[in-house]
Order: C-alpha cells, then structure tokens, then sequence
C-alpha cells in the first residue's frame, strides 16, 4: 500500500529546539521503529528505515536512514545544548487519538535523549487546519500515492508548494531540491529520472525535515468461496475478476 506515515517537522516553527537539524535527527535516531511496528501496529507495515518513497515504488531509496541508536540521539541533543545554551529543549508532536499510542510510545523513547516531549491531541480536522496554516512544530500525518510515481512524494517538498497554498506543510526548501525536482518533471527516461528522485530522497532525509514511520501495509479478509480479489498499490477496491463460488449444498 503506497503510503507513508510520518511525522512532519515545521521548519519556521515558534519552538526553538526543531530549528536544529540535530534535534530532528536526535527524533529520527531516537525511538525503536521495529518495535514500534511489532508491539503497536502487530506487525502490520515496514519500519520506515529508508527514505521517504514509500516500499513498493520503483524509486524506493535502499539508502540507509534512521535507525534506532540511542546513544547517538543523547549525543545529538547534549551537543544542541552545549551549543545553544538551552538547557531545557522541549518539542510538542500534535496528533489525532487513532495515533495516540504510536505518538506516547516516541514521547516516552525521545525523552531518554534528554529533549522534552509533549504530546498534543487534537480532532482530525482540527489538526488538518492547524498544519496547513503553520501552527503546529510537530505534527503527524501520511502522503497515499495518488499515482505510482515517486514525483508524488517529493512535490510536497518543492519550494514553490509552501502552504497554506500548497502541500508543503514543512516548509522544507533548498535550491539544489528545486532544481533535481524541475529538471526530474522534463525526463521521460524512467532510470534517469530514478536517480533524481532517489538524490531527493536523500536530501529531504538529511534535513529531517520529516520523521518517517512506517510504510504502511493493507489486511484484506475474504470467504474462502470468493477469489480473483487480489491487492491494489493505492488501496481501491477492484471487484472485475472477483468471483464467488456457490457453496456446496
């Protein structure tokens, strides 16, 4: 299933500390996503270890992203604070109460770095209008592919998408992003633009800007006497071959 849950960092935010790109990498490096994925999720989706493009897409990136090392995140925040003076960091992570447990459970393994964590809960739509209008330092959320093309996850960190007019909810922006991503919508050549997309990948992951999760996964349940159902990469429900077998009397 082509999505990606995340948390999304603010980069103009009001709270100092997620300014730092040590402090968003001290979040990343900073909480056990196997973990979290086997005892929260019962095993459902892929520990997002790699990039932001989800599993399943030709242009996931195989690099390697954050995974879980403690003491490199205690290293991290001890040097924000050595390095700024501010002794107390704290962040706040907005979420909505169906991601509750998953956003208790990085409060309670990011505070052993030494950062503060609150957790802020809100009704969806109340945490939608919140993050387009940048009032929020922390937030969670998720990007469906709407189409099978990586282009559709890195749009939502090119400049010219800011919000509230665009998807760029974090505000992410940097001119060697922009110019991959123009020059990657001019080739047809799907290896060429592979690579593009994969450097992109890499660049948004080296900011931070965004804390992936996990790559999500879908369960279906069926009768035994119906077949053909089969999985689809955006979730849509395809009953063409669909078939249902009378049961034998």
């Amino acid at each position: 299933y082509l999505n990606t849950e995340y948390l999304g960092v603010y980069l103009d935010a009001d709270e100092r500390a997620v300014h730092s790109v040590k402090i968003r990498k001290a979040i990343n490096y900073g909480f056990n996503r196997e973990k979290m994925i086997l005892y929260l999720r019962n095993g459902i989706g892929t520990p997002a270890v790699n990039g932001f493009i989800p599993k399943g897409l030709p242009s996931f990136n195989e690099m390697k992203g954050y995974t879980y090392q403690p003491e490199k995140a205690k290293e991290l925040v001890k040097s924000y604070i050595e390095e700024t003076g501010n002794k107390n960091p704290s962040i706040t992570i907005s979420t909505n109460s169906q991601y509750l447990d998953l956003c208790e459970y990085i409060q309670r393994e990011v505070q052993k770095t030494g950062l503060k964590v609150t957790v802020e809960v809100m009704p969806p739509s109340t945490l939608r209008q919140t993050k387009v209008t940048g009032k929020l330092s922390i937030f969670r959320g998720s990007w469906v592919a709407d189409y099978p093309d990586a282009e559709n996850y890195l749009f939502i960190f090119h400049s010219k998408n800011f919000s509230p007019s665009g998807p760029n909810y974090t505000h992410y922006s940097t001119p060697e992003f922009d110019t991959l991503y123009e020059r990657s919508i001019t080739i047809t050549d799907n290896l060429k633009r592979r690579v593009l997309y994969q450097k992109m990948d890499s660049l948004v992951m080296a900011s931070a800007a965004v804390i992936p999760l996990y790559y999500d996964e879908v369960v279906r349940f069926t009768q035994k006497n119906v077949s053909g159902l089969g999985i689809n990469p955006v979730n849509l429900l395809n009953l063409e071959r669909v078939k249902k077998e009378n049961k034998a009397k």
